[in-house]
């Protein structure tokens, strides 16, 4: 499935409790749709349109790079369902699954985030996708262009990071003490970079990077992560497993 395929559908997505219905499914190796209706646990009408959700969730959200980031991303999602922590996150994740999400989230929201703008205009995705130079867009039509655009800004607002229907309002989240060490976890199991200072996906802290290295720094995070910080150079090694972080008091 293309990036931009999964996009327009997951922007267009109406229950999103089947991302935890096919985590469920995909884990206990049972194939529902051959064993019963869509209609047992959805309300969406067409097994056609559950199907291609399926594909774009199975896309996105359901593959993973390791166990760790499998045994990180089930645990949260079966411990909490889709709270506002766990939607963001799905999108870490997504983000780092989907070329395109990734694109539009390095060159429209996070510019747009870190600028301290309050609000984005509706446009701004289309914008960039036009000079993006991508060679997958070169042929898209002003149409396709626009249904992306518009689906990605529906996207931030289901990860809860953008409201508004006319204004689009960028929503600034503070990491809890909880999901910063996931974060963490995510972080280092995603990154292949040796020199974490290097890498892409801090900004996904919603930090700028010095208050990131500040807040790792903190005591509180010594019994998580054994931590390397030379100034020029950043390393974390996790101290614990994650299929026992969830033992932890800070996730009570």
């Amino acid at each position: 499935m293309s990036s931009n395929s999964s996009i327009n559908i997951l922007g267009g997505m109406p229950d999103w409790e089947l991302i935890i219905h096919f985590m469920k499914e995909l884990e206990y190796q049972v194939e529902n749709e051959a064993k019963e209706t869509h209609y047992t646990y959805t309300s969406i009408k067409t097994t056609e349109a559950v199907s291609r959700f399926k594909r774009a969730i199975l896309d996105t959200f359901l593959r993973f790079r390791s166990s760790e980031i499998k045994n990180l991303i089930q645990k949260s999602l079966y411990k909490d369902g889709l709270s506002s922590d766990n939607l963001i996150l799905l999108f870490w994740h997504g983000s780092s699954n989907n070329f395109l999400l990734e694109y539009l989230n390095e060159n429209v929201y996070f510019p747009a985030y870190y600028s301290g703008r309050i609000s984005m205009k509706g446009n701004e995705p289309m914008a960039c996708l036009k000079v993006s130079g991508i060679e997958e867009i070169k042929n898209w039509s002003n149409y396709t262009l626009e249904k992306v655009s518009a689906k990605y800004l529906t996207l931030l607002k289901k990860f809860g990071l953008m409201e508004g229907r006319m204004t689009k309002k960028l929503i600034h989240p503070f990491l809890s003490d909880r999901m910063f060490v996931v974060f963490i976890l995510w972080l280092t199991q995603i990154e292949t970079k040796s020199n974490l200072l290097n890498s892409k996906w801090i900004k996904y802290s919603f930090m700028e990077q010095q208050f990131f290295i500040e807040r790792l720094l903190q005591k509180k995070f010594v019994r998580f992560f054994n931590v390397i910080y030379t100034g020029d150079k950043l390393a974390i090694e996790p101290k614990i497993q994650i299929n026992t972080i969830f033992n932890d008091p800070i996730f009570a």
